[in-house]
């Protein structure tokens, strides 16, 4: 017995060896006993596109090509794209006409196999051995290819970003005939398709001296013009609490803002105005113009008042192009 006791003992610390040597194991895919597949492995993916920059805007992926012979098989890799927006009221419209299910789309560029290479950081390492490469497709070759202009791309759009990728044998590989496991798995994560989001940044957070003109209400009115600062804190990605809804109108009757709670909302430049103040009054805005240096608007309460407020960029800072 002593003996058998010894002999485990042995085989489980070789056991233990072994297991220690090896630092990764990719998932058992059985390629000498069954027919084989191609997919693409996402490596990294920057699929936002900046509404405001879209000139420079892009899509950029590092995929490897992954199958029994380390991506050897490869032979082509279609980058195709369809426009969608949703329309309030109606559903989902597509450029080119199609459905969700029946998709109709344009090829944007095609990579071939030469634009696979072997990772040269550690190619002896299980998880590098395969073909890999990175790219990128620009919001103006998408935008081209589908036949449209910059105008005519709204912020919350987006561009379906599809691969077909072909191998020697003629097969062909895409979102439509790829399992859930290959394209969310953690070992596969190959999607074959990728939403890209035309996206609308707001960095409107700061304090900003302003001067406000004209501000009355049934309460009394202030001087014709006086200045003051407000600030403006971040609670949302694009939305912003303001430290006195008011601008200094209360302060010059003799009230004080207290806990009211007025945000200002940035949909891709168009600002909004909510939210009540401590008496239960709701506030909304109207923006009159806007420049690098000047944001003026007018602020109105539904107790009656109301002004009309200059607000001045900080220095270093403009204010961003389109706001309305």
């Amino acid at each position: 017995m002593k003996i058998n006791k010894i002999g485990f003992g042995f085989l489980m610390s070789l056991m233990m060896v072994f297991s220690a040597c090896v630092d990764f194991v990719d998932p058992t895919i059985p390629y000498k006993t069954f027919d084989t597949a191609l997919y693409l492995r996402t490596l990294e993916r920057s699929t936002d596109l900046n509404f405001f920059n879209l000139g420079n805007a892009r899509v950029r992926l590092t995929l490897e090509a992954v199958d029994a012979e380390g991506g050897e098989t490869l032979q082509s890799v279609e980058v195709r794209v369809r426009h969608r927006r949703l329309i309030t009221g109606v559903g989902f419209q597509y450029i080119p006409t199609g459905t969700a299910t029946n998709v109709q789309d344009v090829l944007v560029k095609t990579l071939t196999k030469a634009d696979f290479q072997k990772a040269t950081e550690n190619p002896n390492h299980p998880t590098q051995t395969y073909l890999r490469t990175t790219f990128e497709v620009t919001a103006t070759e998408m935008i081209a290819a589908l036949g449209l202009t910059a105008a005519q791309i709204e912020g919350g759009d987006v561009f379906e970003v599809r691969l077909r990728a072909t191998d020697r044998f003629g097969r062909v590989f895409t979102d439509t005939n790829r399992s859930s496991d290959v394209a969310g798995g953690f070992f596969y994560a190959s999607p074959f398709f990728y939403a890209a989001s035309v996206v609308c940044p707001s960095d409107l957070e700061g304090t900003y001296r302003f001067r406000h003109d004209g501000a009355t209400g049934p309460l009394g009115s202030c001087p014709p013009s006086f200045e003051g600062t407000t600030t403006w804190t971040r609670t949302g990605p694009t939305t912003y609490r303001v430290s006195d809804g008011t601008f200094g109108y209360w302060a010059c009757i003799g009230d004080t803002w207290g806990n009211g709670n007025v945000v200002i909302s940035d949909a891709c430049g168009r600002l909004t105005m909510s939210g009540a103040d401590k008496y239960g009054d709701l506030y909304s805005m109207e923006v009159l113009s806007s420049s690098a240096s000047e944001l003026v608007f007018r602020w109105v309460n539904t107790y009656g008042e109301s002004g009309t407020v200059t607000m001045f960029a900080n220095e270093g800072k403009p204010f961003p192009p389109g706001l309305r």
